[in-house]
């Protein structure tokens, strides 16, 4: 799936012979925003191929990420967690736009302390999500692994590659490490 360039035309771009563009990748999906379908795209793929029923990731409060999941997960037929730093939300989710749209997708949320989030890499961590909720494919905070990378890789399309500077936001460095290995 390709994504629109659009210019962006400012006085000052004008003056200086400056030609700045935008990916436009926030239009893929209304609700899986841009680098999340891309980190999501394999990783759905090889859940339903391994025969994986359920999704779990972790997220914060206004995680992308999170809403990106549950409706991926959602339109892929499948089940979906979400394990959200701040067990204070527990009771408050419902005032909080992307915990109730994930939620209404169908995401179960469980709220845990910052304490206990802070060990989500943890074997023992894992394990107990594995005895709650069972068999899950699980996703990392921010979506960013192997297949999330390799779908990162498909954001350039070949003419993009002409551009003499691309950025990047970052957060946990996996569309930027995508982005990377496509021009490498």
């Amino acid at each position: 799936m390709q994504t629109e360039n659009q210019k962006v035309n400012l006085p000052l771009l004008t003056e200086k012979k400056v030609s700045l563009f935008i990916k436009r990748e926030d239009k893929i999906h209304p609700l899986i925003s841009g680098n999340k379908y891309r980190k999501l795209k394999y990783n759905i793929r090889k859940a339903k191929i391994a025969q994986y029923g359920t999704l779990l990731t972790f997220g914060g409060a206004f995680s992308n990420h999170i809403l990106a999941t549950a409706c991926a997960a959602h339109e892929n037929k499948l089940k979906s967690i979400g394990i959200i730093r701040g067990e204070e939300l527990a009771y408050k989710w419902m005032d909080n736009p992307t915990l109730s749209k994930a939620r209404e997708l169908g995401m179960r949320l469980k709220f845990v302390s910052r304490s206990d989030y802070r060990n989500k890499h943890s074997q023992e961590f894992i394990a107990q999500l594995k005895t709650e909720y069972g068999h899950f494919y699980l996703l990392p905070e921010g979506g960013t692994n192997d297949l999330a990378i390799k779908g990162c890789e498909e954001i350039l399309r070949e003419e993009d590659k002409d551009f003499n500077v691309v950025c990047c936001s970052v957060g946990t460095g996996g569309t930027l490490a995508g982005i990377i290995n496509s021009v490498s």
